[in-house]
């Protein structure tokens, strides 16, 4: 799909991510604009890419942006690694493949936060029904013809079956599909979606949106492009700096430029453009272009726990993804929604500091993990820039665990997820548990931040609204600056409240139908 880059283009994405694959692939449908993709990583025609069993072995790979956050005092002073997709279909091509479309407390919030009704709850589904090629059961929140293939995992581990059988002794129905009418729910326990095609093979974005469109002469995909910053003139998106193939080139974009980088790499292309807050711009020695302070700040993520560990009596190896059960449940009764997602691990997981102190198996199939999961943190962290160059690296300041009202949620889960091992539904399975055992007080607080990492979903800091920190406003439109969108986690008020590739999908689906319109031109997608 790559080919000689010319000089300007209608439509020009940064980024061909989760979002970015989307909008690309739907623009370039309408055959009258042309589009120009740049994803700074590679094709991803590999095994780990497209193999689910085999996921995990893209973290730290060439396909990883391996970012880490500065210490964090909430986790002990540890610096928590921050996996990213540097690979075409970003995250969607080397995340654990679990697809939850967030609940509709989510979109209700996205909907107040902008005061439009595209965001809203009812139009959430709609989009989701027509993205979905749901081949589980039938239910009318899911679609059935759209470009990705979703589907529940083959033959999951016998653990799943005891899983499915404990929950409900713990106050969490068990239902057969997590994405429909339990998306208004309390909480619920399942097989986790996976966006898997009938032959097992994984479906990113990549695949879904842009394949179809292999050979047509409206799309341009140029991987190992690297975005340095947007060029603006006269308070007007104009063209892209990128670099390829060691050498600084533009391109120029007549119409509009789509930031689709995600939540680290599009505050600092905008910062870097001259876009955020303008004494931390000044004091890099770059220009203003227009003063947005919410430009990286808001910084968030979901908190995975490594975790509660278990061993089996049997041996089984991983099946499909290897992580094929999640659940969502409260913390507390009195919240408005879910705000904890615990993910079966199928093999020992724990983090650099607990895995060697608890003398973790290696063997994938000796053990297993119930990892506690928050999805409603109240800390927020902040990206910065370290200096006024591309080549400089961002700070991330994940300030993880900083609220008490997050510490106080995952050491629930943690003793939720430890009585769910020991329950009599797992005896059958279980052997002993290997972590963390009884803790209380202070040395669980401790096991806590030294286990606690995220799920790898870094959201929030270009966040569309309606107040002074907000960057975008409904319409993904980046205020004071014309024909410069923002589509991709970074636009989320607050992160969606379970993982976050389906929701991405959809904000990719909701810009190519914003752009569309302001092109003027029939999105024949949207009838789906």
């Amino acid at each position: 799909m790559t080919r000689t880059v010319q000089a300007s283009y209608d439509i020009v994405i940064c980024g061909g991510g989760a979002a970015g694959c989307v909008i690309a692939g739907r623009l370039a449908s309408l055959g009258d604009v042309s589009v120009l993709l740049l994803e700074a990583g590679g094709p991803g025609d590999v095994a780990e890419v497209t193999d689910p069993k085999i996921w995990m072995r893209n973290i730290g790979s060439e396909r990883d942006w391996r970012f880490a956050s500065e210490p964090c005092a909430g986790l002990n002073g540890r610096r928590a690694p921050l996996p990213m997709g540097r690979v075409l279909g970003g995250g969607s091509s080397v995340n654990g493949l679990v697809w939850a479309r967030g609940h509709k407390a989510d979109f209700d919030l996205w909907e107040a936060e902008t005061g439009d009704a595209g965001w809203g709850f009812d139009a959430a589904v709609a989009l989701y029904r027509r993205i979905e090629a749901w081949d589980g059961p039938p239910s009318a929140m899911r679609g059935t013809s759209g470009p990705m293939p979703i589907t529940l995992p083959k033959d999951p581990a016998p653990v799943v079956g005891g899983l499915l059988d404990a929950l409900p002794g713990f106050g969490v129905p068990r239902v057969e599909d997590h994405n429909a009418e339990a998306m208004a729910g309390d909480g619920c326990c399942a097989v986790a979606n996976v966006n898997v095609a009938p032959d097992g093979t994984r479906v990113s974005t990549a695949r879904a949106y842009l394949a179809p469109r292999r050979g047509e002469p409206s799309l341009t995909v140029l991987t190992g492009a690297t975005v340095r910053r947007v060029r603006i003139e006269g308070g007007r998106a104009t063209g892209v700096e990128y670099e390829a193939d060691g050498e600084i080139r533009m391109v120029e974009a007549r119409r509009q430029v789509v930031l689709s980088l995600g939540g680290v790499h599009t505050p600092k292309a905008l910062m870097l453009s001259g876009v955020g807050d303008e004494s931390e711009l000044k004091r890099h020695g770059i220009s203003v272009a227009q003063h947005l302070p919410g430009v990286g700040r808001n910084f968030q993520d979901h908190i995975l726990v490594g975790g509660c560990v278990f061993e089996y009596r049997t041996p089984e190896p991983p099946r499909n993804n290897s992580a094929e059960f999640t659940f969502f449940c409260k913390s507390d009764a009195s919240l408005p929604s879910p705000d904890l997602q615990p993910m079966l691990e199928e093999t020992a997981f724990g983090s650099e500091v607990t895995g060697p102190a608890y003398g973790l198996p290696v063997d994938p199939s000796l053990a297993f993990t119930l990892a506690p999961g928050l999805i409603r943190p109240k800390s927020r962290g902040r990206v910065s820039l370290t200096g006024p160059r591309p080549e400089d690296p961002v700070r991330i300041d994940a300030n993880f665990l900083s609220e008490e009202a997050d510490v106080t949620a995952l050491r629930i889960a943690l003793e939720l997820c430890r009585e769910i091992g020991h329950s009599d539904a797992l005896r059958p399975f279980v052997a002993r548990e290997l972590m963390p055992g009884p803790l209380a007080g202070a040395a669980q607080l401790d096991f806590l931040r030294n286990a606690a990492g995220t799920y790898f979903h870094q959201s929030c800091t270009a966040k569309m609204g309606r107040d002074p920190m907000a960057v975008v406003d409904g319409g993904l439109r980046v205020y004071g600056v014309e024909n410069l969108r923002i589509a991709d986690a970074s636009v989320m008020p607050a992160i969606a409240g379970g993982n976050t590739l389906a929701p991405c999908v959809l904000i990719g689906e909701r810009a190519a139908d914003l752009i569309a319109a302001d092109l003027g031109l029939p999105a024949p997608w949207s009838a789906a």
